[in-house]
């Protein structure tokens, strides 16, 4: 089944639909986006900052896992101290120990020797005896004056001086950092709550607020929008661009926020921390960020693709289920489900090429960061051992990797919701910057209903749909009041674009149409409608009851309802409903075509209006309700100026004026016998419905 030609959708550019999607907020939702930016910020700084304290808690932790070393250089330090305090005492020594002494080879020296040259000393306001200072001395010469060593000897050591010297944890310091830590924990998570929170009110404003933007737009459109566009893309418009605009503003905004002061912050403060550890991280993660760009370009064209097939998609499922019925009588089902599968296999295709390359950005970013926890483990313990940094220092870089690569990875993905946002919001601006109707706010004159005579008058009037392309070429008619005006003729002679004119529903090119003298250019739309009253070919009806659909937009009563319905015909038909007039219908109920047009026939008929407009009112009533209804529309044009536009002729015969249009133009007017005596395209008309 051939489809339609699409308007083609135009480059998209993305900053200029970021800022026109920020300029549209207002300034309270701006200033609440401020507000969640700033909270955002706070706490992703916060969670920068706590790496570093997790690192001085974990130092704090380690040391108190090995001896005090510093205590024990410091111990030792005091022992020498006081041996070669008491040098003068070598003459009591043997000339041995006096070389052995002087050597520095202490176990060489008996002990009796090293009591005689040693006092007993104070560390820490502790006593260390001198019997327990020749001990030590034993082990730290049996050790070789290795650091390590002496750790291993430890244990062996004499009480006082392993009180000292013993591995033990600075529980003061531990508690303060946990709190801290904690502290800055609470206020990251309840920061980003509040921040989240006022995201959520922000998007879902900004999506009403947009909503309401296209229901006032819809209202300003010229009919000339809706001829030219698919109702099914016109409503994914309204609900999926809408709803994608305001799911993924939501979550991109404010995910990129904080993921980005997260990631600007995590550099710093790596940079702070130890360069080339942060040159290290920096560089395991570049190439990440290189190619997630190259994907983040290729994608965004997927996602305009998909937005736009996925229109296509709605307006074609919509076209075809009002068509259904006719879809089943010429067996074209299988056509369609072709066609269908067609604008469904490119909707899949451009999905799936949008959906793989924002999904693989997430694998890449993870491998990046594996990849990171790598080299900063092994650059890490390379620093370690040289004594640049501390163990705490490593931990903190093992968060600060997942810190700084996983915003990298959530940026991406932020990112590519803004390719949807962006996608989305083109085609909604696309909609609100269409060419509205005429702004009418400088018209002061107005026609009040009691005061309308009934006189319309079409003066050298010229329209056409396109420009180059007229449709009406001089259209000229004095109509009196309360006169019975009939407008017949073939198929696109141009009946019911003379009503739209008249309507105000178009604009004319040339000319004016002039109702009680004044032109309708000089009287509002809205002024215009309250005039008439108008029963169309196609029938509406909305979700409600048979009472308030009649009901429309009138405070009418009960009974005047009841006696309308009366009076077309449709009585009898209400009175079979499970709740009579208050049971509910709509419009894709299982009711007739001819029960459809009596209702919107009864509801016509309880408006009192000066002016009634009945456009092929009864092609969808049998002839025998099409006797009932001409007799209710006979009694309804009773001191109303009537326009009917009908192609059964029989239904018009009584008309005041009839007049004959082809090709635009009135060739012929009169009432009906003098056209039949003139046996013109009139009676060829009329005649030709009789014809077996």
């Amino acid at each position: 089944m051939p489809r339609p030609s699409m308007k083609q959708e135009k480059a998209k550019n993305f900053s200029l639909a970021i800022k026109r999607l920020l300029s549209m907020l207002g300034s309270k939702l701006k200033a609440a986006l401020i507000v969640a930016t700033i909270l955002a910020t706070i706490s992703s700084l916060s969670g920068v900052v706590a790496p570093n304290i997790l690192s001085k808690l974990a130092d704090q932790i380690t040391d108190g896992l090995i001896p005090n070393t510093k205590a024990i250089e410091e111990v030792y330090e005091k022992m020498y101290e006081s041996l070669y305090k008491n040098i003068d005492r070598v003459v009591l020594l043997s000339d041995t120990d006096k070389k052995a002494m002087l050597n520095n080879e202490i176990n060489k020296v008996s002990d009796e020797g090293l009591l005689i040259l040693l006092d007993d000393i104070k560390y820490d306001n502790k006593k260390i005896s001198k019997k327990d200072i020749v001990k030590s001395m034993r082990l730290t010469t049996s050790a070789n004056y290795d650091k390590n060593e002496m750790v291993k000897l430890i244990d062996k050591l004499p009480k006082s001086v392993y009180e000292i010297i013993r591995p033990k944890i600075n529980m003061e310091k531990v508690k303060f950092f946990s709190i801290v830590l904690g502290l800055i924990y609470v206020i990251s998570a309840l920061f980003g709550y509040i921040e989240a929170y006022i995201m959520a009110i922000i998007s879902n404003k900004f999506s009403k607020n947009l909503r309401t933007k296209i229901s006032h737009k819809i209202n300003k459109l010229p009919l000339r929008y809706f001829d030219s566009h698919e109702t099914g893309d016109i409503l994914s418009r309204i609900t999926n661009d809408v709803d994608s605009i305001g799911m993924n503003l939501n979550r991109s905004i404010s995910s990129l926020i904080t993921n980005f002061t997260l990631f600007l912050g995590t550099l710093i403060m790596m940079f702070v921390t130890s360069p080339i550890m942060a040159l290290t991280a920096l560089g395991a993660t570049i190439i990440g960020i290189l190619f997630s760009g190259i994907l983040l370009k290729k994608s965004q064209k997927y996602f305009i693709k998909r937005q736009e097939k996925l229109g296509d998609l709605n307006g074609y499922i919509e076209e075809i289920y009002s068509g259904l019925n006719v879809v089943k009588t010429y067996n074209a089902t299988e056509e369609v489900n072709d066609e269908f599968d067609k604008i469904n296999e490119k909707l899949y295709l451009y999905n799936r090429k949008s959906q793989f390359l924002s999904g693989i950005m997430q694998p890449i970013m993870r491998f990046v960061g594996n990849f990171g926890y790598v080299a900063v483990c092994v650059v890490g313990a390379l620093l370690t051992m040289k004594g640049s940094i501390t163990i705490g220092t490593i931990v903190a870089f093992m968060i600060y990797i997942r810190l700084f690569t996983n915003p990298l990875s959530q940026i991406a993905g932020s990112l590519t919701g803004l390719q949807s946002v962006v996608a989305a919001s083109e085609r909604v601006f696309e909609f609100l910057d269409e060419e509205e109707l005429t702004s009418e706010k400088d018209i002061t004159k107005k026609l009040e209903i009691k005061d309308v005579k009934g006189s319309i008058e079409f003066k050298h009037v010229k329209f056409g749909y396109d420009k180059d392309k007229t449709v009406i070429k001089d259209f000229n008619v004095k109509i009196k009041p309360g006169e019975k005006v009939a407008i017949v003729g073939p198929t696109g002679a141009g009946k019911t674009t003379i009503v739209n004119l008249l309507m105000k529903f178009y604009e004319i090119n040339e000319g004016e149409i002039l109702i009680d003298g004044i032109s309708t250019k000089d009287l509002t739309r809205e002024n215009i409608h309250d005039l008439f009253v108008m029963v169309l070919q196609d029938t509406w009806l909305f979700d409600g009851t048979i009472k308030e659909n009649i009901r429309f937009n009138s405070d009418a009563s009960d009974e005047k309802i009841k006696d309308a319905c009366k009076t077309v015909g449709i009585n009898h038909f209400i009175k079979t409903l499970p709740n009579n007039y208050d049971s509910l219908v709509a419009d894709n109920d299982a009711i007739s075509g001819g029960e459809k047009q009596l209702l919107t026939i009864a509801r016509g008929m309880i408006k009192d209006t000066p002016f009634l407009i009945l456009d092929e009112a009864t092609s969808n009533v049998d002839t025998r309700t099409e006797e009932l209804v001409q007799k209710a529309m006979d009694q309804l044009t009773v001191g109303k100026t009537s326009f009917i536009i009908a192609h059964r002729l029989s239904t018009i015969k009584n008309a005041d004026l009839i007049l004959v249009m082809k090709d635009g133009d009135i060739i012929e007017t009169g009432s009906h016998d003098k056209l039949m005596k003139q046996n013109g395209f009139y009676a060829e008309l009329y005649n030709s419905q009789f014809e077996l």
